[in-house]
């Protein structure tokens, strides 16, 4: 599907940056495309050729390691994916998978690199966007290494109440699994932690509901680690 980037009111801050030609430039080299959860939208080892940018929904972006999945992050919309392999490597080093239902805009990643050459502006933000996510990165490398399995557990619980849904209800949208990928430990212990947590009254659980009834002790779990 073809979309206007001029009349798109999920415009990230770089396109906004850009003049109308380049705005009309942009729309002709773009692709709207609707996924469900679950489904690939960059794979691992695959050559690429667009940049794409979340327009909603919620992605993990994970790399197949010599042993298992590790997943890196969660992505919230609206956010780019695939930026390292615009100024890098042709090849794409992980992978994105949806989550949840998502909307996503595939760029033409020659013109994409043609607007970054010209509009510096355009350009800037884009890297603000790489620095944001690479500290993230690091942070989140940091607290996995650091931190024990209760740590981690209350990091992701806060994550995802106050990054991602904005509220202290919510469902989990990661498998058991998952959330072992995500914080380097088992289901089994994913699981355990969870149960701890109801246990001591800091979390109301109901399937993949959950309820933060204590943040203030979620948080001295997580600054503890």
């Amino acid at each position: 599907m073809k979309n206007d980037c001029k009349l798109c009111a999920i415009k990230s801050d770089a396109v906004s940056k850009l003049s109308a030609e380049e705005i009309e430039k942009l729309s002709f080299s773009c692709a709207l495309v609707k996924f469900r959860k679950g489904d690939s939208l960059i794979r691992q080892g695959t050559f690429s050729t667009n940049v794409a940018y979340l327009r909603s929904g919620l992605a993990k972006v994970h790399i197949a390691g010599p042993y298992h999945e590790q997943i890196v992050r969660l992505v919230k919309a609206p956010s780019y994916l695939g930026l390292p392999t615009t100024f890098g490597d042709k090849i794409n080093q992980y992978s994105v998978t949806v989550i949840e239902s998502a909307e996503v805009c595939f760029i033409d990643i020659t013109a994409f690199r043609s607007l970054l050459k010209a509009n510096h502006d355009f350009s800037y933000e884009i890297m603000l966007e790489l620095c944001r996510n690479e500290l993230e990165v690091f942070h989140r490398c940091a607290n996995r290494t650091q931190k024990q399995i209760r740590g981690k557990i209350a990091d992701v619980l806060m994550e995802l109440s106050d990054r991602i849904y904005n509220s202290q209800i919510f469902n989990i949208p990661l498998t058991q699994e998952d959330l072992g990928n995500l914080v380097d430990s088992s289901r089994e212990s994913v699981s355990r932690v969870l149960t701890e947590f109801e246990k001591d009254g800091i979390i109301r659980l109901s399937g993949k509901k959950v309820e933060i009834i204590n943040k203030k002790s979620l948080m001295l779990i997580s600054a503890n680690g």
